[in-house]
Formats: C-alpha cells, structure tokens, sequence
C-alpha cells in the first residue's frame, strides 16, 4: 500500500493559496499571491528540499498541475524527481499531457486503488480541491506542513470542510529563524476524548 503524504505551505489562518507568487493561482480576487517571498529562509527551504529531491511519485490535482506543466519539463535540475517520478493527475476535464510520467484519474475509487498498490510515496504538493477530497475519504497518511507567521483573512485553506475528526502524531518539528514551523504530522487513528482535571 502507498503512502500519500500532503506537503503544503500555510498561513497561521490555514490559506493555502497561491504562496509562490501572485499569477499562481488569483481566484476569487485573491490579493496575497506570493506571501511566502518575504519569508525566504534557508532551512526552511532546506527541510522542503529534502523531500522534493527524494525520488518519489506525485499525486496533483488539475489546477496545480497544469500550472506545473508550463514550468517544471524546463527546470529540472532544479528538482529532477519531478520529471522522473509518475505523475497522477485527479481531473475530470483534463485527460491528455506531453509532460512524460503522466497518468489521469477521473474518481476517488480511481485514487483508493492506486494507493493499494505497490509503488512509492505518493506525494501531494499545492492541490487545494484535492487535498480536501483525500481528507474527507481518509486518505492523507502524513501532512508535512510549513506554516508561516501571518494571517491572510482570506483565500483557499487547508482544512475547508473537508476534513473528518481524525487524530495525528507529531514525528518531526523544527522553528527556523524567520519563525516558520515545518511540523511532520503521522495520521493515528481516531480522535480520543476526556475530561480534564484540575
């Protein structure tokens, strides 16, 4: 059975939109496109990077991908993985693509039979629409989340709706300088209650 971890960069507030810069995705008039720039930090960066340049298999929905289409085939050797490794795109309007290593999947029972496969980590990276599927089907393994240190008040967040009451371990943390968190979040069953005491 695969892995599908979920990478995604977050305001305090959970706005997921458009972090690379403002052309990236300006739905509903989004105003913040490329709030992450002010935010450039080395290890941050690095604890990302690490991630992207192991060899791994890419899970996107359609807007992100077709954003990454344009890019990526000519950037490369920034990060190779993402041309060598298979490409699962969820679209129900998109089936075609020149971009090698690429597949479509049209249902969520289309994602449920791929992730029983064998094969490598499926990763997630911008996907907002698809994020909020995988969370509502419990089919997020991990989250690894970069969490910036401002508010947006607005635009497209993680957690929309879409998620179901589930519990999750802490693997990993670290604070960079420029106070982002990249907390590593393991999925762990189901949410325990109780009564706590004085």
């Amino acid at each position: 059975m695969r892995k599908i971890s979920v990478i995604s960069m977050i305001s305090l507030d959970g706005v997921l939109q458009a972090p690379g810069g403002p052309e990236e995705d300006p739905a509903e008039d989004f105003q913040y496109g490329g709030w992450v720039a002010p935010y450039a930090d080395n290890e941050a960066s690095e604890k990302i990077m690490a991630r992207q340049l192991e060899q791994r298999d890419y899970l996107l929905g359609r807007k992100t991908f077709q954003i990454w289409e344009n890019y990526w085939p000519q950037h490369g050797d920034f990060w190779p993985g993402i041309n060598a490794g298979m490409k699962y795109v969820y679209s129900n309007t998109v089936d075609h693509t020149d971009w090698e290593n690429t597949t479509f999947l049209k249902t969520v029972d289309d994602i449920q039979k791929l992730k029983q496969t064998d094969g490598q980590e499926l990763q997630v990276w911008g996907s907002s629409e698809l994020i909020q599927l995988l969370l509502a089907h419990d089919l997020v393994d991990e989250l690894t989340l970069k969490i910036y240190p401002l508010t947006l008040g607005s635009g497209k967040k993680l957690f929309n709706g879409g998620a179901i009451p589930a519990a999750f371990t802490l693997t990993e943390s670290v604070v960079t300088e420029s106070g982002i968190i990249v907390a590593i979040y393991q999925r762990a069953g189901d949410v325990k209650t109780g009564t706590v005491g004085v």
